[in-house]
């Protein structure tokens, strides 16, 4: 679609072209909980040249999904999220070599602790890929914390789950316990890991950079509310 509108205001949380409140593709209005987050999602709208680009327009794609997605179906959503629990990055350790195992420890054993203090939960790790099953408790308590946040809450939260492939890393984000620099490079130990010792491949250093913009969308929009 092309630009056609001059204006870009927000009032009562609502973005609005040219007067005329912006709708989701479901056709809700583009209702935001925060002027903060108001205020990103305008800018997203001001910044379009002469079409719109979606994928340039990331804040605005996670409130759609919030209102159209999220809002109408909110447990099962939190479902899905609350399952990476069951088999989080963090809990799964590399044999060898041992500087490896040493970078993972130092990464992602704070961000575990901080877990088990705060939702008072036990971690089974397990060395190498295969499934290893945590505890029923910790599981329920996780998907209970999951359960309780808000549409735009679970919005921002998914891509930083699902990128990083730790709920508890980005339980630890959303809570203040970490920050996105921290989430970011424990995820990529592994990867960053594979750079080191075989090089970097084109390819692969492009779709990292397609995950770190979304990721970093979920941190921007999760920092608005």
């Amino acid at each position: 679609m092309r630009r056609f509108w001059k204006d870009v205001t927000v009032e009562a949380g609502e973005v609005a072209l040219d007067g005329k409140p912006v709708r989701t593709p479901g056709r809700a209005p583009l209702t935001l909980p925060t002027p903060q987050l108001a205020q990103a999602v305008a800018a997203e709208w001001r910044e379009v040249r002469e079409t719109i680009d979606p994928r340039a327009m990331p804040l605005t794609g996670l409130a759609n999904a919030a209102i159209d997605r999220i809002s109408t179906a909110r447990d099962t959503f939190a479902e899905g999220l609350s399952a990476y629990g069951e088999s989080d990055l963090l809990c799964y350790r590399a044999a060898e070599p041992a500087p490896l195992v040493e970078r993972q420890a130092a990464a992602w054993d704070p961000l575990l602790d901080w877990a088990r203090g705060r939702y008072d939960v036990h971690f089974e790790t397990a060395i190498g890929v295969m499934h290893r099953a945590q505890p029923d408790a910790t599981v329920a308590r996780l998907r209970e914390a999951v359960l309780a946040l808000d549409p735009f809450r679970l919005a921002g939260l998914s891509p930083v789950v699902t990128i990083s492939g730790s709920l508890v890393a980005a339980l630890a984000l959303l809570e203040g316990a970490a920050d996105a620099e921290t989430v970011w490079q424990a995820a990529r130990i592994d990867e960053d890991w594979q750079a080191e010792q075989w090089g970097e491949d084109a390819l692969a250093v492009e779709a990292a950079e397609a995950r770190r913009r979304d990721f970093d969308a979920g941190v921007r929009f999760l920092e608005s509310l």
